[in-house]
Formats: structure tokens, sequence, C-alpha cells
């Protein structure tokens, strides 16, 4: 179908939950993607984080084959090779020794809080349930988790929302302190925001975020839903602060396009966790597994953590280029190939411009410009990136 029936069956038959870009994309090689009328489109969104290796990538592909041809679904009643070969791999790359697997970022999330209640309430104290976030974070769409999201416009027509959440200051650890009582279990925080704008937690902050929660007895939660895998440039952005979580979520980035979600905690956290006290029908299913155990394998056999390290490097400096020469750039700020642009205008438009030179972007928090291409993504293609912005931001300037 074209894009122009697809709007229109989509309008008729879906719920009006996304407020869709008007291309209906239908295939992809490496960053690009190709619409229904056969256009091409640099890709620096890539399924809001998901596509790590770009589209189509070979040895993705024929993983999936290869588990398709053996196996797509069993369910959890018996035991799988696939979910214990990644849990494995997952286990050596990181501070954990148990997973959870799960869908979606959201579930990840939901597994994450469910433990961290379950340990505190029967480790700690009975009453410990409460879960501190920031302001402008955002965990998910189910009650628990946007009930978490520190952003008031996601959780309004949903009352009554769970109980036991409240919200710290970003980067402040003295509004951290403000909020803890002797009811506090978890503290849980994205290292950066995307959905809140591309706002990055201060080393000295997670620092004393991480000695604050071992003096009071509370569990330090990393949502790396979009900053895990790679996005930063190490394959966990808590890498980066050198301090470890109690419980690390993954999901979007971890199965290179197919739906898979991850809870990691230390086995003395894990063990909160009994037959019967958290499941999921489709959660850890071979097809996913295999895909993830792919990924890991050519992030790591192509050392394409050093290349996210060199790409993002660049980027950041031709953002920061591009703030010099354009007023409307008001801040870059992100880690590795998660990058944003806050500007003083309208950020929609600027996406709206740059789609129609056929370089896909994305905005948030309403003047956010938010790159988050391919890891594989090159320096040429940047370079295209940069100077398709160029134009648009310089041609906003003239024509306000």
């Amino acid at each position: 179908m074209l894009t122009e029936e697809l709007e229109r069956y989509s309008s008729q038959y879906l719920m009006q939950t996304y407020a869709r870009v008007p291309i209906s994309i239908v295939r992809g090689q490496g960053c690009k993607v190709y619409d229904a009328e056969g256009r091409e489109y640099l890709d620096c969104v890539a399924g809001v984080a998901v596509n790590a290796l770009g589209h189509g990538h070979p040895d993705l592909v024929m993983a999936i084959e290869q588990q398709a041809r053996h196996l797509i679904h069993a369910s959890n009643l018996y035991y799988s090779e696939p979910q214990v070969q990644l849990a494995q791999q997952l286990v050596k790359l990181s501070f954990g020794q148990k997973v959870f697997f799960c869908n979606s970022g959201a579930e990840a999330n939901e597994a994450a809080i469910k433990l961290a209640r379950k340990y505190a309430s029967e480790n700690i104290a009975p009453e410990r349930c409460d879960i501190i976030t920031m302001h402008n974070s955002f965990h998910g769409r189910t009650l628990a988790t946007l009930t978490a999201t520190g952003q008031s416009k996601v959780q309004q027509g949903f009352a009554p929302l769970p109980t036991g959440f409240s919200y710290a200051t970003m980067n402040d650890i003295e509004s951290v302190k403000s909020q803890i009582t002797d009811r506090t279990a978890a503290v849980m925080i994205e290292p950066v925001q995307g959905e809140g704008g591309v706002v990055a937690a201060d080393q000295s902050f997670m620092k004393e975020l991480r000695a604050l929660c071992t003096e009071r007895r509370i569990l330090l939660i990393f949502d790396e839903v979009q900053t895990g895998i790679g996005r930063t440039g190490t394959m966990f952005a808590y890498e980066q602060y050198e301090i470890e979580p109690d419980i690390m979520t993954l999901a979007k980035g971890l199965g290179g396009g197919l739906p898979i979600g991850a809870c990691i905690a230390t086995d003395t956290i894990a063990q909160a966790f009994g037959p019967g006290s958290h499941g999921s029908t489709f959660g850890g299913n071979p097809l996913a597994c295999a895909a993830s155990l792919a990924m890991l394998r050519v992030i790591q056999d192509s050392r394409l953590l050093e290349k996210v390290q060199a790409t993002g490097a660049y980027l950041k400096k031709g953002l920061q280029e591009l703030q010099r020469r354009i007023p409307l750039i008001k801040e870059i700020r992100g880690m590795g190939l998660l990058q944003g642009v806050e500007l003083s205008i309208d950020g929609k438009s600027v996406v709206k411009d740059c789609l129609a030179r056929r370089v896909l972007i994305n905005c948030t928090m309403e003047r956010v410009l938010r790159f988050i291409p391919p890891l594989i993504i090159t320096q040429k293609d940047i370079d295209h990136l940069l100077n398709v912005l160029s134009d648009v931001l310089n041609k906003r300037l003239k024509n306000p």
C-alpha cells in the first residue's frame, strides 16, 4: 500500500495513540530506510534506539532465520538453550548474577520495581516499598511505570495511579535526600534521560547517589532501556560512572529489532523472586534471545564500542560547531550516539523540514532534537546529517 492508503486505513482501524510521521517505511538496509514510494532516507532514529545494527544486518538476519527454523516459542514452562546462553552473556558483561527476561522496557522496569519492593520489604523492613525517580524521567506506559515517570503529562487521565512513588531533581543530591523516608526501597534513574530531553547524569551526582543508597540501605536501579547495549560507547552507561547499580533494566537495542527486555540484579537481590513471584509468557523466547546473542557477538567481534566512541565524539563535535554558527541552538548534550540539541524554537517543525530532506530525526520535550542513529553509522552519514541540519536551521533563522 502507498502511504496515503495506509494513513487512511490506520485512521479507520487503529487506536490513535501515535502522532505518526507521514511516511510508510517498507524496507531498510544499513542506516538507510525506504518508503512505500521508493524514496531513501537516512535513519537517525533507528526505531527509537532499537535498530542498533541498522537494518538487514546479515549476522542478525541469519540468527533469526536459523532459530525460526528450529523453534520460535515454547514458553517458560521448559528450559531454553538460547535464553540460558543470553543470560550467561549478560552476566559475563555486567555487574549482575541473575537475569529475568520480558518483552519491553516497560516490563523490565515493572520487574525492577517489583523486585526492589519485594527484596526491601522482606530483607530490610516490611514498610519499605516507595520508589524515588527523577523529574522528567521516562520509565514506560504501564500504570506503575507511567507513575514512576516524572512527567505529569503522561499521567493525565489515568487516575487513580499506584501509590509509592516520589520525584527528585536530576543532578541534585539534596533533592534526592529530601525525598527519602523510612519507607524508601529504591531510587530509579536513567543515566541519560532520553525522552526527558537528553539530559545526562553528572559523574559526581552518580557517585554521591551510589554512596547515599549504600549508606541508607536503599537499592539503586539503573534504567538502561535506552542507554544500554553500546548506545553511549560502553556496553552499559553505568561503566562510565565507575559505579554499579543493584538492579539494571535493558530493552530497545538488546534485540536489534525484536522485542525483548531484561532485568538484571545481583544474586542476593534476585533471590527475592521465587517461583510464581513474577513471569512473562513471551519473555526470553528462543527467537528474541537468538537475535540478542547475535547482537552481542557483533558488538564484541567488530569492536563496535570503540567505533561508537569515535562516531559519537564526531557527531558531538559537529553539533557543537553548528552551535557556534547558529544562535537557534542553545545547548548540546548527551553521551555516545545519544545526542540532543536544545533549540530556542519548536523542534517538531525542524523534524518536518529534515524529513523533507529525507533525514529522519526525533524531537523530545518540544524543543530538543534527539539523534539516536544505528551504532554502525559512518562519519560520511554524520556529515550528511549535519549538512541537512545546518541548512534547515539556517533557513529557520532567516525565515522564523
